[in-house]
């Protein structure tokens, strides 16, 4: 009933957010979540510097374009976690969400199972680090303000290692082969109520995402990235796999909403 009222009220409420995002990707309402849904939230796990031994294989695209991918490690300092890594391109992504602790980061339905699973969500201002903790590169960055963010943005990232503005996540999309299977192709095999292929070893899991009232909804269906690319005051752009679609959505949501993170090599 909950999904229903959500779909409803999205179609209802809301145009399309990324239509002056200056993106390639599909940017259908699809990727949307409406200020009156049940909730918001997405994967997570966790970053840090990189000092993997690695291997390496080519794969291709849905263009016929072979891409190298190198698989990793790295170590988060901070907390000790160690996280995958994946050189799609010329890119080196986190092959797992983010799950590093800091205020305004969330468990899927607060509980430490999913956090393992999934890593935590954190709200906009949490991901840019609003506070300045790490950088001052995001400082200020939060719901119902402007900033003037100077990218790269560290972010609640480790350092050495960033959180991806919407110009990187389309490159990286492109490298895929294309937003129409960018979908299929980044999802993981397994999780999903329409699972992927994971050719390149992204591993997107189906985390769902955490909505202001401390609601969770679309565990199984859907997943959503931040990036560090404010839309206006209310919004940011977000990169979203849905279950049912093989697309890729980047697209404007609420900065108050829980959202996994996954970061990308300096």
């Amino acid at each position: 009933m909950k999904n229903t009222l959500f779909l409803i009220l999205s179609a209802l409420l809301f145009v399309a957010c990324g239509d002056d995002s200056s993106t390639s990707a599909n940017n259908s309402n699809d990727g949307e979540i409406s200020s009156k849904s049940s909730s918001s939230s997405a994967k997570s796990s966790s970053s840090s510097v990189a000092k993997s031994s690695s291997s390496r294989k080519t794969v291709s695209s849905s263009s016929g374009k072979a891409v190298d991918e190198i698989v990793g490690s790295m170590m988060d300092s901070r907390d000790g976690q160690t996280y995958k890594t994946v050189t799609i391109g010329t890119q080196t992504w986190m092959a797992q969400n983010l799950n590093y602790k800091t205020a305004n980061s969330f468990c899927y339905e607060s509980s430490a199972e999913n956090c393992e699973k999934y890593g935590r969500l954190y709200l906009w201002s949490a991901a840019m680090d609003s506070v300045g903790a790490w950088n001052t590169n995001g400082k200020d960055c939060g719901d119902l303000t402007r900033c003037s963010p100077t990218d790269p943005v560290r972010g609640v990232c480790p350092e050495g290692w960033h959180l991806p503005s919407n110009t990187e996540w389309e490159t990286m999309l492109i490298a895929v082969g294309g937003v129409s299977t960018a979908g299929k192709v980044l999802k993981s095999t397994s999780g999903w109520n329409g699972n992927g292929t994971d050719d390149f070893g992204f591993s997107a899991l189906s985390a769902g995402y955490r909505f202001v009232r401390g609601d969770y909804d679309l565990e199984g269906s859907k997943t959503y990235f931040w990036s560090s690319t404010e839309k206006d005051n209310n919004r940011a752009i977000s990169m979203s796999l849905n279950g049912n679609d093989d697309n890729a959505f980047l697209n404007g949501n609420y900065k108050f909403l829980g959202f996994s993170v996954r970061c990308l090599k300096d």
